[in-house]
């Protein structure tokens, strides 16, 4: 029987049968857009885990703040060490609990670096501060969204790690683990046997860049912490000082991680963002003389990542100089270079676009260039939005802050599953992301089920080599993403576009946190 509504309708004079079906056929299309409406509020107020409400088919766009939930997650299922009482990812269990002993050096907690189970101090610190930036950044957001206890938390896992690693004046530890070795097996963190090598840089062994991006990570955590903990915000700068007067008083190219992290652009772009960092967090105007007395490093720059940080540390000036300081106009002229290289249709573009849209700077882990990039456009989109300032100018074409801002946010979009694939390259968001992770721990039953040791070998010959799903969702990580034409394959062994890493996410959660609306 029709609802009493839907048989009250106006009807034609003239053709009444003929007009009541139509009038009816409408109703029915009003009650059932009013009752997907009133679905899609109630889905959305109670933040059921669907991957309908995930992908945002009802408002039209993504859920940032749960998907800025999901990025911070993913570093709880990162970590090593004795985990604490609240961790969320429960697959986890503890590792590496001798970290740093053959020295007599406690070593322990920290991030594994990627699917491997190593401890890479570089990326590691390059990942707190960009985890950093985002804290301090979008601080209004992050809290409207109740994940700021957790990116803090996120934050000071890696810090309390730099911390006991810088063990000395002149000493940083930079990696725990054999990467070779490590590579070699496929084992959970919690059965780790190989060997736990230590590497270290010294006034007599330099490495400029590790001890500088250290200094940077503590400096930017440290305004984190102020309003929060004084006392260790205090502990963080002052390492930080010590940090960078290492990395700047012995100057020297790391190297200590080749082949898997080697410094292709210098120490330069580490000492300048370290400086711009330690002004920031200090205030102390010799840090900004340091800028200034060597601006002649800073380089127009396509790409902002682990390696180089020229990109950064002018996004950072070019605020400064938009607040009034005339003499950064050098940082700010690199700056807008770098959103022109990046911008399609700009006279100048370096970084080209896949066939659906993805910057695409490199096939390895390319998503961690589209990330770091998106994230720091939409700062600078920002930072001109904040100074009144009509975009920047590249050649012919002009780009204001909000198309600025709108090419960053189709990044994210892309990653989150507007793209050719029709799938959200976030593990566990969406109804269809990566399921073969090239993620050790993800990738084998966690050792609360499978508490039996598995091997090296065992790892590689049963799971590693398994065309099934992981057992483990391993949320919120970011994989390397799809190749030039936007295909992706899905593989556990094709650690290139399956394999997450802590600074891409890092990445990601500043360029998620931007688009979070303000409340």
């Amino acid at each position: 029987m029709e609802p009493e509504l839907c048989t009250l309708l106006p009807v034609d004079r003239t053709s009444v049968a003929g007009e009541k079906i139509m009038g009816q056929r409408h109703c029915w299309v009003m009650l059932l857009l009013l009752t997907l409406f009133f679905w899609c509020v109630m889905v959305t107020r109670e933040e059921m885990p669907r991957a309908e409400a995930d992908q945002g088919l009802c408002l039209g766009d993504f859920d940032y703040g749960n998907v800025l939930g999901k990025a911070i997650l993913f570093f709880e299922g990162q970590r090593s060490g004795k985990l604490p009482r609240g961790q969320r990812v429960k697959w986890r269990g503890d590792s590496a609990l001798l970290d740093g002993r053959p020295e007599n050096v406690n070593l322990v907690g920290g991030y594994y670096d990627a699917g491997d189970n190593v401890k890479f101090g570089w990326p590691m610190a390059f990942a707190v501060t960009l985890l950093s930036w985002t804290a301090t950044e979008y601080r209004r957001e992050i809290s409207a969204t109740n994940q700021l206890r957790y990116l803090r938390s996120a934050i000071k896992w890696g810090t309390d790690f730099l911390l006991r690693a810088h063990t000395s004046p002149t000493t940083l530890y930079t990696q725990v683990g054999d990467g070779d070795s490590d590579h070699q097996c496929w084992e959970r963190p919690e059965d780790m046997d190989t060997a736990r090598t230590l590497y270290k840089i010294t006034s007599s062994s330099p490495g400029t860049e590790a001890a500088a991006e250290a200094a940077a990570a503590l400096s930017a955590a440290s305004i984190v912490f102020k309003s929060v903990n004084s006392n260790y915000s205090r502990l963080l700068l002052s390492k930080s000082k010590s940090l960078f007067e290492l990395a700047d008083k012995y100057r020297g190219s790391y190297q200590g991680s080749c082949p898997f992290y080697c410094s292709y652009s210098g120490y330069q772009d580490e000492l300048l963002w370290a400086s711009v960092w330690l002004y920031k967090a200090s205030g102390d105007s010799n840090y900004l003389n340091y800028v200034l007395s060597n601006q002649g490093w800073s380089q127009a720059v396509s790409e902002f990542s682990w390696d180089n940080k020229f990109a950064g540390a002018q996004v950072l000036l070019a605020e400064e100089f938009h607040r009034g300081k005339s003499n950064l106009a050098k940082f700010n002229n690199d700056a807008v270079s770098f959103v022109c290289a990046l911008m399609p249709g700009s006279s100048s573009v370096q970084i080209k676009t896949t066939p659906g849209g993805l910057l695409y700077t490199r096939d390895s882990s390319n998503l961690q260039y589209a990330m770091s990039a998106s994230m720091v456009l939409l700062i600078h989109s920002k930072t001109l939005s904040e100074a009144h300032v009509d975009g920047v100018q590249c050649g012919s074409a002009h780009f204001s802050a909000s198309q600025i801002r709108e090419f960053a946010k189709s990044q994210v979009d892309y990653i989150l599953g507007k793209n050719p694939m029709n799938m959200s390259y976030m593990v566990g968001w969406g109804s269809r992301y990566p399921r073969r992770l090239h993620h050790r721990g993800a990738s084998i039953p966690s050792i609360h089920v499978h508490p039996a040791k598995v091997g090296c070998n065992d790892g590689l010959a049963t799971y590693y080599s398994s065309t099934d799903p992981n057992p483990n969702t391993h949320v919120g990580a970011i994989v390397g993403g799809p190749d030039s034409n936007d295909r992706f394959g899905d593989l556990r062994s094709d650690y290139s576009h399956s394999e997450p890493a802590t600074y891409m996410n890092a990445a990601f959660v500043g360029a998620a946190a931007a688009l979070v609306p303000r409340t």
